[in-house]
């Protein structure tokens, strides 16, 4: 027997995990946290067979969805998130919207505009043009850009302690715990152990606590690589600004941005010489919820 209530759903797809929400009209809530093992944001059909089966899988037995909204790891245009969107739709005959995971963070915040800023393993922000569409920058990934992002910081650490090297200085204790880290002998190994990796921004962002450490210790070289961090993040919200978003709110999200009060003392520090008349949030609700309300504007 189909269930009389119908569901809005909405679902969080990051980089390793995967969180769905969805909401009754009678209050009844479903939330499922797994892996994201599957997702192919690349190739259409296979996004939306995964997510369409995360919801039959998700959802109480014989209940059906009433709308699906999606924000996507690694869905980067306007043109990949509508395709994966009509492709859902065959499969669950719904209205459905899927974005890139960043446009979650200001929906979550309760927000109508703003800024989505996610500094993470790598970073990204986004926002809305005067006429709607999605505006993003960032997210070039660990070898060409993620400023502020672990694997970013990793990047530029190393960078700073070669340059140290160089110039004939002793092995500080950035240098000592970068070598440490990645198992090498000394500072010129380093090149070797960055390039070896098979998965950059993996590989490189788990090392990235060393440059806080570092930092603590009283590395300098540790604490301009955290604030050149801090200032590149806030570079992405003045890209923004530039292009007409409305900046005043910024979310901000990320296990590395949150986690470490320095890397968001500098960011903050940064924005306000920027934009002084911007506003730094931290987000306090799983993103998810910004699918979720981005399902209940479908409805």
């Amino acid at each position: 027997m189909q269930d009389s209530t119908p569901y809005a759903v909405g679902i969080d797809v990051g980089g390793t995990k995967t969180q769905l929400r969805a909401l009754a009209g009678d209050g009844t809530v479903v939330d499922r946290v797994g892996s994201s093992a599957g997702w192919r944001p690349h190739d259409a059909p296979a996004a939306a067979d995964w997510l369409a089966a995360l919801v039959r899988d998700a959802l109480p037995a014989h209940a059906r969805p009433a709308a699906v909204a999606v924000g996507g790891h690694a869905c980067e245009t306007p043109r990949q998130c509508a395709g994966i969107r009509d492709a859902l739709q065959e499969r669950l005959p719904v209205p459905a919207l899927v974005v890139g995971d960043a446009e979650l963070l200001v929906p979550a915040a309760g927000l109508d505009r703003g800024v989505g800023l996610v500094a993470g393993t790598g970073s990204v922000a986004v926002g809305r043009s005067p006429d709607g569409d999605p505006v993003q920058v960032g997210g070039w990934g660990a070898v060409l850009g993620d400023e502020g992002g672990a694997a970013g910081l990793v990047r530029e650490a190393a960078r700073a302690v070669w340059a140290a090297h160089d110039r004939g200085e002793e092995p500080d204790a950035l240098a000592a715990g970068l070598v440490a880290a990645f198992g090498v002998a000394e500072v010129p190994a380093l090149g070797a152990a960055l390039e070896s990796a098979t998965d950059v921004s993996a590989e490189w962002g788990r090392h990235c606590p060393v440059v806080f450490a570092a930092a603590e210790a009283g590395s300098p070289l540790a604490r301009a690589v955290i604030a050149d961090g801090g200032r590149a993040l806030a570079a992405l919200v003045v890209r923004l600004a530039a292009r007409g978003v409305a900046v005043d709110d910024v979310v901000v999200a990320g296990g590395t941005v949150l986690a470490q009060p320095a890397l968001f003392e500098a960011f903050t520090s940064a924005l306000a010489e920027s934009l002084p008349s911007a506003r730094a949030r931290r987000l306090r609700v799983p993103p998810v919820q910004g699918a979720l309300a981005l399902a209940r504007s479908l409805l």
